[in-house]
């Protein structure tokens, strides 16, 4: 059934599914000896496939491997391109701290190994996504180098139609959990003045494995937690750590007015189905005051 409307806003018009934190394993290795990562992220995949979108991209926001194995990149490219090739979208990688750009570009891109940073611009309909990567080689803190902020100016000072969307690994926000400040993103001022009174309407993170959204340069930021394992933030803040539970991902549905980031759960569930296809078909046939009566008046 077509997505009809029922309130203000007319359906969004662009979609993309972000995921972040495969962190692949030559050979489905278990990452700490214990997490089936291939297992975790076919879930995840079939999560998105459940929610029947066709998405304008998919979105991966770094840590795509977790030691920078040439296989690991190859068996994610394998589950990954047929799946969003069936949903006619493109796959937009980032490169985070656990990637290694060389084998990155090879196994993922089918380029020429290069140490050079991982980017891209992709137009999304008139939305412009730009992958930056913070990858700093031989550290897991993010940092963006001048050379490559110099290139997101350039790439910024045309405006895109529909605006744009920068993702990458580091999210330049603070965190409550210790660990994750002392790798954070570093040189945010400089990437705050290169943004400043531009069209960039959102930013894409990852490398948390907790889902979190805040503000930088008052340009909304929301990160999407890990498909491998996420951070058990129930715990203090010093004694945050891994789980292999409460996997996730994120519907970004891009409207004229605003954008939206919708957390969806991997773990599947007893659902109801009160509010099925008859009954929007239902709603649909009645006029907007009707439907007021039938499904807002209070009984």
């Amino acid at each position: 059934m077509d997505v009809v409307q029922f309130g203000r806003y007319a359906p969004a018009e662009r979609v993309i599914v972000h995921l972040s934190d495969t962190h692949f394993l030559a050979g489905n290795a278990p990452l700490a000896g214990r997490i089936d990562t291939a297992a975790n992220l076919a879930a995840a995949l079939a999560a998105v496939a459940a929610t029947g979108v066709r998405p304008d991209a998919l979105v991966f926001t770094g840590d795509l491997t977790d030691l920078g194995e040439p296989a690991a990149y190859r068996e994610l490219r394998d589950v990954v391109e047929p799946f969003a090739a069936a949903l006619g979208a493109p796959v937009v990688w980032v490169a985070g701290n656990h990637d290694e750009r060389p084998t990155l570009r090879e196994g993922l891109l089918r380029g020429a190994p290069s140490a050079d940073p991982v980017t891209g611009v992709w137009d999304l309909r008139g939305l412009r996504l730009i992958a930056v990567d913070t990858s700093v080689p031989g550290w897991h803190h993010g940092e963006i180098d001048e050379p490559q902020l110099r290139w997101l100016d350039d790439q910024l000072s045309t405006p895109a139609p529909h605006g744009t969307l920068l993702a990458l690994h580091h999210p330049p926000l603070p965190s409550h959990v210790p660990l994750f400040d002392v790798l954070e993103l570093r040189g945010q001022d400089r990437l705050a003045e290169v943004i400043a009174n531009r069209d960039v309407r959102g930013i894409l993170g990852g490398h948390l494995h907790y889902s979190m959204s805040g503000t930088f340069a008052g340009v909304p930021v929301s990160v999407a937690a890990a498909t491998c394992y996420t951070m058990n933030v129930q715990r203090p803040p010093a004694r945050v750590n891994g789980m292999d539970a409460g996997q996730s991902f994120h519907l970004v549905h891009i409207y004229d007015e605003t954008i939206t980031h919708t957390v969806v759960p991997v773990a599947a569930a007893a659902t109801a189905d009160t509010f099925d296809e008859a009954w929007i078909a239902r709603m649909a046939a009645l006029s907007p005051q009707e439907r007021l009566e039938q499904f807002s008046r209070k009984r």
